[in-house]
């Protein structure tokens, strides 16, 4: 459950609020030599003001598949320069209506996690029902209560996460 937490929390920190951030570019895969390699093992990222982040790639072959890998990213919605050492990407200002389309797709995320978390409980309770026979049914009691106190701070952690998210990608 704690991973679920953690996986949506790098999740929400994929979706851009108007800030450059390198965690946007954290799961962003660029086709280097034919295989698929994540960015962050690729370049250095740098952020000269808020809205800017210049990528220097620790290989200059790769600065055209680092460019075509950003500019295909559905997620980021920028336009990338680069001067033949660097790529800058300068994030554009949100507009409402796209602040509400990545408050959708935080909202989706953050469901995903729930999910996540409800099939922990659900093999949890699995394996406290084959115990039926072996363990009083006291000591199940108290576990199924404790798996449900678990679950409930599990979800509560999914939703503090998601008001967080919300609240910054809705500041202007």
């Amino acid at each position: 459950m704690a991973q679920s937490i953690e996986v949506a929390k790098d999740d929400f920190a994929t979706v851009s609020a108007g800030r450059a951030n390198p965690a946007l570019f954290q799961r962003l895969n660029v086709d280097y030599y034919g295989s698929p390699t994540p960015l962050v093992q690729l370049a250095g990222f740098q952020q000269p003001d808020a809205r800017t982040l210049v990528i220097t790639p620790f290989d200059k072959s790769a600065l055209k598949e680092i460019e075509r890998a950003i500019v295909n990213a559905p997620h980021l919605g920028v336009s990338p320069s680069n001067d033949g050492q660097i790529v800058r990407v300068v994030m554009p200002e949100l507009t409402e209506e796209r602040r509400r389309d990545y408050v959708k797709i935080v909202k989706d995320k953050a469901e995903q996690a729930r999910v996540a978390i409800r099939n922990v409980r659900r093999q949890a309770m699995t394996d406290l029902d084959k115990l039926t026979g072996e363990v009083g049914d006291d000591e199940i009691a108290r576990a199924e209560k404790e798996l449900e106190a678990e679950t409930k701070k599990a979800v509560d952690g999914i939703d503090d996460a998601l008001k967080k998210k919300e609240a910054e990608l809705l500041e202007v």
